[in-house]
């Protein structure tokens, strides 16, 4: 909104009388776009907008069926007892009128008004730190005329806050210290006669998954605490309980549960708008390693998915089935190293892991049959062969493997047609297996430089794995879609050669400031 409340409040016409056609003008074009902005909000419902269905009007909801009588309606329906005890006429004094009325008509008790109430005492923040520095906002330009506001306009305080942030120390004075800021609204008068107020920067995310998040730069937490919050809970995977713990006992800081989730939060809402550059970089890439892993989310089992290449990684939390792969690698190109799951065969330039075939292999050679233990054999030894090949050729010049192993492919061939129908069922499925996905399984024989695992995808998940034993998964889809957006963000910037956490406080003051975040950084020379 352009005009707050306090200016709109000032104006009136005789203040619009006094001002030229361009102020006019000026003034005339804020109100149309608030205007514009206060009818698209009264529009918004449940349909159309992330307001919860228990935002909707009473009178606009689906009626459920005719509402039940209320108590002054059955009393106006049905006459008193005519039978009932009633005190004897000849027996009562005659009363008049007026002690009629008060006998009958009881007071009308004031309703209590929501929030709290006046009088109480009420809870509020008792920590108070002695400020190291105190900043002054004044506005600068007149929400009336429009005209920029002078350095010595006459101003006030009206209103203020008290921000604590974490700074990061030079490289010859190293480590981490507090800073608090008080900051000061001011209110100044304009030459016009109009009185404009300084408002703290907001933003606002709308996310189909987080919700509607207020960004403010009226927060208690500065975006480099934030940071260290976010590096406490994701990256060191500690619980909120042992967050404020640690903050109380390292820093001398006390922070509610609340106001911890809520900054998670508020981190996850700045970094939204990044999903898009993570997506684009992860179509553009070349080569890119794909895996997924069990997710528990509330009472639903979901999957934990990794989209990993040598600049970026993106974490998703989804379904398990193509829909998350039509989402974010529609116009996917490059190669795409997974394992056999049937959901990535629709690719066209797939590579298949290597080390998901020969465990299997080698399971056939613990069994108990004779005859998978000698294909369990045969397929370990082609693989222990063509790896040592491989590797070779990386040291040597480019050669074509599939030409020069060309036999031992078609004996290898010939033993899988055999076993597709074979008793023993792991030997008929790593045959079968091996069958249909024959080229993805060997086409890292035309260029030996690509890999022969999927091991980046792997230890991608391994360190999220560790934490989803530990917190057993997320309750919420607005608190998994928080772990992916800071998990991503966070990897992204290690594997491009740069420390996640000041890039990430830039990101939450821009945001809070209610300008666009700057881009993840590039990756590092030599990377």
């Amino acid at each position: 909104m352009h005009l707050s409340d306090h200016s709109l409040s000032q104006l009136d016409e005789a203040y619009v009388q006094s001002l030229d056609e361009g102020s006019l003008r000026g003034l005339l074009l804020r109100a149309l776009e608030d205007l514009k902005e206060a009818r698209e909000r009264l529009g918004q419902n449940p349909t159309n907008s992330s307001r919860p269905p228990s935002s909707q009007a009473p009178w606009d909801r689906p009626s459920a069926g005719q509402d039940e009588p209320s108590d002054d309606d059955a009393d106006e329906a049905s006459p008193p007892d005519q039978d009932a005890d009633q005190p004897d006429e000849a027996n009562t004094p005659p009363e008049d009128a007026s002690t009629r009325s008060e006998q009958t008509t009881k007071p009308e008790q004031p309703k209590r008004q929501p929030g709290k109430q006046p009088g109480a005492p009420g809870f509020g923040r008792t920590q108070v730190f002695a400020a190291h520095e105190t900043l002054i906002h004044r506005p600068e330009m007149c929400a009336g005329c429009g005209k920029a506001l002078p350095a010595d306009a006459p101003s006030v305080a009206y209103a203020g806050f008290q921000a604590i942030d974490l700074v990061w120390g030079e490289a010859d004075h190293p480590g981490l210290h507090l800073h608090i800021t008080d900051h000061r609204l001011h209110d100044s008068l304009c030459a016009c006669g109009h009185h404009t107020r300084a408002r703290p920067g907001e933003g606002l995310v709308e996310d189909a998954r987080l919700g509607s998040v207020v960004l403010s730069e009226w927060r208690l937490v500065g975006p480099g605490l934030a940071t260290l919050i976010v590096a406490l809970h994701r990256r060191f995977r500690m619980s909120h309980r042992r967050i404020r713990a640690f903050l109380h006992d390292w820093l001398g800081l006390s922070l509610s549960t609340g106001t911890i989730q809520g900054t998670l939060r508020e981190a996850a809402a700045a970094s939204a708008p990044l999903e898009a550059e993570l997506i684009e970089a992860v179509v553009a890439s070349d080569l890119l390693h794909a895996d997924e892993t069990s997710w528990p989310q509330g009472g639903e089992l979901l999957w934990l998915w990794v989209f990993t290449s040598a600049t970026v990684t993106l974490f998703a939390v989804a379904k398990r089935g193509r829909e998350i792969l039509d989402r974010i690698l529609p116009g996917f190109t490059g190669w795409l190293m997974s394992d056999g799951w049937q959901a990535y065969r629709h690719l066209p330039h797939r590579l298949r892991c290597w080390a998901h075939l020969t465990r299997k292999a080698q399971g056939l050679i613990d069994s108990d049959d004779r005859e998978a233990q000698a294909f369990g054999h045969q397929v370990q030894d082609t693989f222990d062969t063509l790896i040592g090949a491989i590797h070779a050729a990386r040291d040597g010049p480019t050669r074509d493997l599939t030409t020069i192993h060309a036999a031992l492919l078609a004996e290898l061939r010939a033993a899988c047609v055999r076993r597709l129908g074979h008793r023993h069922a792991k030997t008929k499925a790593l045959a079968v297996e091996l069958w249909n996905d024959w080229e993805a399984i060997f086409r890292v024989l035309e260029n030996p430089q690509w890999p022969i695992t999927n091991n980046d995808a792997e230890r991608a998940l391994r360190h999220w794995v560790i934490a989803r034993r530990i917190m057993m998964g997320t309750r919420t889809e607005a608190g998994s879609r928080t772990f992916t957006l800071l998990a991503s963000v966070i990897e992204t910037c290690r594997q491009r050669g740069h420390v996640p956490w000041p890039y990430l406080a830039s990101v939450i003051a821009e945001r809070r400031a209610g300008r666009a975040a700057a881009p993840l950084p590039a990756p590092m020379p030599g990377l």
